[in-house]
């Protein structure tokens, strides 16, 4: 193990601008949003939080938030490599999920879901096990769908230590909460991926050793050192202070009521669905789980400044090879028209007529739709649909 010494927090992070960007892999575990006015739509894949879209559905802006266990002694593990996770739903079609991470030495969980009122994603985090292990977080940034010209930063907020980004018109902020200690974080760094970032750190050293202040522009990351159990609050706004205002009052109450609220709402939401069609009632036991979390994924991939709008997929094909966001997080009227008679066989008559009235007002004269645009109606690809 290299014994370079602990960088002082007030430097900026080596290595600029970091190697190129990608997405992650298109494959994911599972999806999910909230029903209240949150904008937030967050993704699932190995285990944990990939990218995380805002304000619109075909806005991502986070990469990844994963994790590392560690030991400050040379033991360190990535736990999106280990494979040996699983996944339990709050309940069938809830997207409220908990994640639990095996290990001889660890249990890692992780219990994810949107505050409902707020632009926030909520991760709870409990490491169980050898008690000289923490958990540490890895956040990689991609504000305004590229992982390019981000800018990240450890500072504090009002007494309180966040760590952000900005990009553009956007803004993030992560903030940590230990039972009722507003300031949940150890070492916090940030730096460029690929040279300067925490994946990197503990490759070399075994252990956190780098805590820099601030790094970018460029492709960049944060990482921070958490206690054995801590709650996370990822905020999004139009800047890191809004972010941080959106994060830290979210923390401001038990995790356990943005939890059941989003358990109460998407039960509701289903329950409505069977009123409106009877024909609900006869589905057969052996196929309830599928058709509740079939339905939960369709109604999750409609966005909320756009009613009626839905992206064909919360993810990026062949992401793991670029940083273009274009593919599949965009409105393919083919595919919406199939949505929308998915719907009316739900009996979710209401999200059904908005898509009736966003597919009016993207309309060409001539009849024809663009083969597939981004939510606003600006075409991506130049083909014409069709059918």
């Amino acid at each position: 193990m290299n014994n370079v010494s602990v960088q002082t927090p007030n430097l900026e992070a080596p290595g600029s601008p970091g190697i190129s960007p990608t997405w992650c892999s298109s494959a994911k575990e599972a999806v999910g949003c909230a029903l209240g006015p949150s904008r937030v739509w967050f993704t699932i894949g190995g285990g944990i939080v990939n990218e995380v879209y805002y304000p619109r559905i075909d806005i991502p802006q986070i990469r990844d938030l994963g994790f590392i266990v560690a030991d400050n002694q040379g033991f360190w593990v990535e736990v999106k490599r280990l494979d040996s996770h699983k996944l339990v739903w709050a309940a069938q079609g809830i997207p409220a999920i908990e994640i639990v991470h095996q290990h001889d030495r660890f249990t890692l969980t992780l219990r994810i879901t949107p505050d409902p009122q707020r632009d926030v994603l909520l991760v709870d985090v409990q490491l169980d096990g050898d008690a000289s292990l923490r958990p540490y977080v890895l956040l990689a940034p991609h504000l305004g769908g590229s992982g390019n010209n981000n800018q990240a930063e450890v500072s504090t907020y009002r007494g309180r230590r966040i760590l952000w980004a900005e990009q553009g018109p956007f803004g993030l902020a992560l903030a940590a909460v230990e039972k009722n200690q507003l300031d949940a974080w150890g070492c916090a760094s940030a730096g460029y991926v690929g040279t300067s970032d925490g994946w990197q750190d503990f490759n070399r050293h075994g252990r956190m050793q780098w805590q820099y202040a601030g790094a970018g522009p460029g492709n960049v990351a944060l990482t921070g050192e958490l206690p054995r159990q801590a709650t996370l609050a990822l905020g999004f706004a139009g800047s890191k202070e809004s972010a941080a205002t959106l994060a830290v009052s979210a923390l401001l109450q038990p995790f356990n009521e943005p939890w059941q609220q989003q358990i109460d709402d998407w039960t509701t939401w289903h329950r409505c669905c069977e009123k409106q069609n009877d024909g609900l009632h006869s589905i057969p036991d052996l196929l309830r789980d599928q058709f509740f979390t079939s339905a939960m994924v369709l109604r999750s991939h409609q966005d909320k400044i756009y009613p009626g709008a839905m992206v064909a997929s919360l993810s990026i094909p062949w992401g793991n090879t670029r940083d273009e966001r274009g593919g599949y997080h965009l409105v393919w009227p083919r595919d919406l028209v199939e949505s929308a008679g998915a719907l009316l066989a739900l009996g979710a008559e209401d999200e059904a007529r908005d898509i009736l009235r966003y597919l009016i007002t993207t309309q060409h004269a001539d009849g024809h739709w663009y083969q597939n645009q981004w939510l606003g109606g600006k075409p991506y690809w130049q083909g014409m649909q069709l059918d």
